[in-house]
């Protein structure tokens, strides 16, 4: 997990365009986005899937867009849509665990929340594709893995 405590969120606004988005991905080496919003206050991610992929050429279609005029906020995935896990239940958890949550979603990240005296904050993230050159491993969301059994035999692995 990146903890939030000793690496700084990377963020852009929903109003930045896809391209200075991607720009400052590339600049800061990371391939996802916390997405704020005027006010600074979270309110989703980006990934470097969303602003490359197929949702913004959907998206040039659908509202009839150069790809010069799409924005963060068309691509991004809302608050409502992220995958968020309890860091208490993460510190019980092993790898093989995160990795299975991340696939059963169908999706590259989770967040991590953390809850401490009433309040809720983010405290980290999780990312396949960190998790799999951490363990020098080829893990996507969309590799089918039928048991755990299986992911257990792909993480143990010594080659």
């Amino acid at each position: 997990m990146t903890d939030l405590h000793r690496v700084p969120a990377v963020t852009t606004k929903a109003s930045a365009s896809i391209d200075h988005a991607l720009q400052h991905m590339i600049h800061t080496g990371v391939r996802m986005l916390f997405v704020l919003n005027d006010a600074d206050v979270l309110i989703g991610l980006v990934t470097a899937r969303d602003l490359t992929g197929e949702k913004p050429i959907r998206i040039a279609a659908e509202k009839g867009l150069t790809r010069d005029e799409i924005t963060v906020q068309d691509v991004m995935i809302g608050q409502h849509q992220i995958d968020v896990l309890d860091l208490s239940e993460v510190e019980r958890s092993m790898v093989g665990d995160i990795v299975l949550t991340l696939r059963d979603a169908g999706r590259q990240h989770a967040l991590v929340r953390e809850n401490r005296m009433q309040q809720t904050e983010i405290r980290g993230v999780f990312s396949i594709s960190q998790i799999a050159r951490q363990l020098d491993l080829e893990l996507s969301v969309s590799d089918a893995v039928q048991s755990f059994s299986e992911l257990e035999h792909i993480l143990s692995r010594d080659d």
